[in-house]
């Protein structure tokens, strides 16, 4: 068995503005004590079940230089800048069309390059378990988590949870971000889980799905795909990619396709997707502060605060989000993290580029 992997490197992560910017997003920092980057993480948890050989990244075409200073040991042809956005789809396809030109068949892991996982050893070996069951039939596997709390930040998996072998379960459907109310009643209905947006299947079982559901996207890969290790590859992805259709896998297969399965695991998974995220990630001072930087603090409690060449003091303040980098200074209600976004739209608004 064949093992390759896809790690998706192209998004923004905007929510970690304004430390993650277009120029440097988040999976190029580091968020961690270590000071390795969320993408060298990615790669280095893979070094005992994938070749790098058999790594492939896709990201923007803009990020490629990032990609080959942080991960020097990968083969440049295994880095495949995509020429704009265009979802997860067509990155998969992508993938997966490449890993078949090289394998007859193989397995594929496609994984996010922004995600921290705190107990490795569990998460390769469900990893191990994925494999073994996409190699049946044409199954495509998804990697469920099991929710600890009523997220309303995720997308879930609602699966058959009386229905089980080994520990593999059939997924009923994917549900989009839930409001709070939706988010306790999956948690306690026990039927549903955090959708990763990782996944495990044959190159040749996603291959046949994009074929079948997809067309239009199947078509634009194969004419890609047939100048692959030829002078004219790089022309043709520039021309064909932009027109591939723009969607994600879940909505593009996932709902669409049979024989979907999940496997609910619980080995300390964190998409880090938004600042909340580091107090979950780091350990807090005796006030459940999470301190990066000269940072002074008095009678100030449950603050996250990022700073840069600066003394930052924070006194007298409870539940803020403070990040301050070289132009631009975040302060933030925890509340209101995950509508950092709208900063960014004001920003985009005013013609304010430098700062997005």
């Amino acid at each position: 068995m064949k093992f390759t992997a896809v790690i998706m490197a192209g998004g923004v992560g905007e929510r970690f503005w304004p430390k993650s910017r277009k120029k440097c997003p988040k999976q190029f920092l580091s968020l961690t004590s270590d000071g390795e980057t969320m993408i060298q993480k990615t790669v280095k948890r893979l070094e005992s079940l994938v070749s790098q050989q058999d790594i492939y990244i896709i990201t923007n075409a803009h990020y490629l230089s990032l990609v080959h200073e942080q991960l020097p040991d990968l083969p440049h042809e295994n880095i495949i800048a995509e020429p704009c956005p265009r979802n997860t789809a067509p990155a998969i396809g992508l993938g997966a069309s490449i890993i078949a030109q090289k394998y007859q068949d193989a397995v594929m892991f496609f994984l996010p390059s922004d995600h921290l996982i705190h107990d490795e050893e569990k998460y390769l070996a469900v990893l191990k378990k994925a494999a073994q069951a996409a190699l049946q039939d044409k199954n495509l596997i998804t990697l469920g988590i099991t929710p600890t709390y009523p997220e309303t930040g995720y997308g879930y998996i609602k699966y058959q949870h009386e229905t089980e072998t080994e520990g593999i379960y059939p997924v009923e459907c994917f549900v989009e971000k839930p409001d709070i109310r939706t988010a306790e009643s999956y948690l306690h209905s026990g039927g549903y889980l955090w959708n990763s947006g990782m996944f495990i299947w044959k190159a040749s079982s996603i291959l046949y799905n994009i074929q079948k559901h997809m067309p239009e996207l199947w078509d634009g890969l194969q004419k890609i795909i047939a100048d692959y290790q030829t002078k004219e590859f790089e022309f043709t992805l520039s021309q064909v990619f932009p027109e591939l259709p723009s969607e994600s896998i879940d909505f593009g297969i996932m709902e669409k396709a049979q024989h979907i399965f999940t496997i609910p695991s619980d080995f300390g998974w964190d998409d880090v997707g938004s600042w909340l995220a580091l107090e979950r990630i780091n350990q807090t001072d005796e006030n459940h502060n999470i301190l990066d930087g000269d940072v002074l603090t008095i009678d100030s409690h449950n603050c996250t605060v990022s700073g840069n060449d600066k003394t930052i003091a924070v006194l007298g303040a409870d539940d803020l989000v403070i990040v301050d980098t070289d132009d631009a200074l975040l302060i933030c209600h925890k509340n209101h993290t995950q509508d950092i976004k709208q900063i960014l739209a004001e920003l985009k608004a005013e013609n304010k580029s430098d700062l997005l």
